[in-house]
């Protein structure tokens, strides 16, 4: 007989994290995004690390896809670029930093993650937006120019992470307060 507390709790967590990847599709300002969120919410709170880190990526996956459609060409063209390895490696990696939430999340807690999550994404992506370009030249000085020019869209960033965070982190504590089947799984 399989364990319904176990079984709703994957069912709501996974639901979560699809349905707010699914908010990429509805227009809000340019990298006000949850995927950074996702990841760590998953990494806080799947009992399998390999869900905490296979269920956000899958539902960016999914998002990205339908960005795809609604898109056409231009936006699939990023599925063979170096960039798209680049986000889903980060995520990934986002995911393993929220294992250290796992049994500790509190809103300062979460706060913090969030932040360190959108300084390292954005660290990580500019570089590899600078990471031969044509455009920054591979100098010290490119560098810093990427990161210049990625600094307008980083305050929309880390926005939408400390926003998603508190809807994912604050939403599952209220479910788990109101749900005894999800208390018992959590």
């Amino acid at each position: 007989m399989p364990n319904r507390p176990l079984a709703l709790n994957l069912t709501v967590l996974t639901g979560m994290i699809l349905a707010v990847a699914l908010t990429r599709l509805i227009p809000h300002p340019p990298n006000f995004s949850p995927v950074e969120a996702m990841a760590l919410f998953g990494g806080a709170y799947f009992a399998r690390k390999s869900l905490a880190i296979l269920v956000p990526l899958i539902a960016l996956f999914i998002s990205d896809l339908a960005l795809g459609l609604m898109m056409g060409g231009e936006y699939f063209s990023y599925f063979v670029s170096a960039g798209f390895w680049l986000v889903y490696l980060t995520i990934a990696g986002l995911g393993v930093l929220g294992f250290g939430l796992r049994g500790r999340v509190s809103a300062l807690r979460v706060g913090g993650y969030s932040l360190a999550s959108a300084v390292i994404f954005f660290l990580v992506t500019n570089f590899g937006v600078w990471y031969g370009s044509a455009f920054f030249p591979q100098t010290a000085t490119g560098l810093a120019a990427a990161y210049a020019a990625g600094l307008p869209f980083f305050q929309n960033g880390l926005l939408g992470t400390l926003f998603y965070a508190t809807v994912l982190f604050g939403g599952y504590e209220l479910l788990k307060q109101r749900v005894p089947q999800m208390r018992q799984a959590a």
